[in-house]
């Protein structure tokens, strides 16, 4: 027997190509009937919350979600909690101050989850997948294909900003004898980061970038834009320019929205990634500007789906080994990255690696595309 509730999603889940209770992968098994109310009060927090709490699942979980996202079902279900939620990324610079290491919690996770999930040089950006034959191969292309695009040579000065365990930093010293320094708010990844780079002319730092006030002949940034908040984009271009030296080249590696929006989903900002938000190329474009040219924009995005499959696989695979990670964590997980894998198959997010420069160049900028 169905209540109201339950015709109401059953409708709009219609809509997707879902059914409650089908038998393909990609439908919706409920084990609560308090879902369809709690989904019509609550939004997408309560969906991606009763799943962490086991109320409902599906076989092809980003399937699901892409579907979902196509049929645009967030608006239909979009309360007023949600509404005030978006009002307030509107009123107030999440980022700012205190609040911009408040993503480090992120990243603070445990070292034992990422170890487990990430590949040998502990990379949480999206690989490039052109010639690579598996995760070690994919970000180890994406690191050199980083090199190449910034032409880096022998006794360069490279800032690296929001540097991860520093696998990044660790390759560019390495292979191409530059000195890097980078830059994290999450002081575990600085610990584990410093000592694996023991030997290489590399310095870590646990700083807001907004703190730094040197010059470098190269800038990059892996992951990071991600957090800065639209509020903060200009300054966040201000201060790579004022880093970086005339004839200089700046790199952006970024997750990007197809449309200007100016918050994230609820249930990933509570979850996953507080005070953080995707830009577009809009945004982009109009806050870098004035301050840097445009050289290369390369899209892509499809080799995310593939990353965030290979880090659930590999997550999943840890589960029995981490036992500081009870079924709820597991399950948040999994429904985190599978979310995103629906997000970037719908198009509606993208990679993006942005090539920029200050002032006049020596010679005309030639894009690049292989790794190997």
């Amino acid at each position: 027997m169905t209540n109201k509730y339950q015709e109401k999603i059953g409708e709009l889940l219609a809509t997707a190509d879902v059914q409650i209770n089908g038998d393909r992968a990609w439908d919706m098994q409920v084990h609560n009937t308090e879902l369809y109310g709690r989904i019509l009060g609550q939004g997408s927090l309560g969906v991606g919350e009763a799943y962490m709490e086991g109320w409902w699942d599906a076989e092809e979980l980003d399937t699901l979600i892409y579907k979902l996202i196509n049929a645009n079902l967030a608006q239909e279900v979009r309360t007023i909690r949600d509404k005030l939620f978006y009002l307030h990324a509107h009123l107030v610079n999440r980022q700012k101050g205190k609040r911009a290491f408040e993503i480090g919690e992120h990243y603070d996770a445990g070292n034992d989850l990422y170890e487990r999930m990430l590949d040998k040089n502990m990379i949480y950006t999206c690989g490039y997948w052109q010639d690579a034959k598996n995760l070690d191969e994919a970000q180890e292309h994406k690191l050199e294909l980083v090199c190449r695009k910034l032409k880096l040579e022998p006794g360069m000065r490279v800032l690296d900003i929001g540097c991860g365990w520093g696998g990044a930093a660790r390759y560019m010293a390495s292979h191409y004898d530059v000195e890097v320094v980078g830059l994290s708010v999450s002081k575990e990844q600085i610990a584990m980061a410093q000592e694996k780079a023991k030997g290489l002319n590399v310095e870590f730092r646990f700083q807001d970038y907004r703190d730094i006030n040197e010059e470098f002949d190269r800038v990059y940034s892996l992951g990071m834009f991600e957090h800065v908040g639209f509020k903060n984009y200009q300054t966040y271009f201000e201060v790579a320019n004022r880093a970086l030296k005339d004839g200089g080249l700046f790199l952006l590696h970024t997750i990007g929205h197809r449309r200007t929006a100016e918050t994230v989903d609820p249930w990933i900002e509570r979850y996953i990634f507080p005070n953080s938000i995707l830009p577009s190329a809009e945004l982009i474009s109009r806050h870098s500007a004035t301050l840097f040219s445009i050289e290369d924009w390369h899209n892509f995005g499809l080799d995310y789906v593939t990353t965030l499959r290979e880090w659930d696989k590999n997550s999943r695979a840890a589960w029995p080994d981490l036992p500081n990670y009870n079924e709820e964590f597991q399950r948040m997980w999994h429904y985190y990255l599978m979310c995103c894998v629906g997000a970037f198959r719908s198009y509606n997010n993208h990679l993006w690696q942005v090539v920029l420069s200050k002032g006049e160049q020596p010679k005309p900028y030639q894009a690049v595309r292989s790794a190997v």
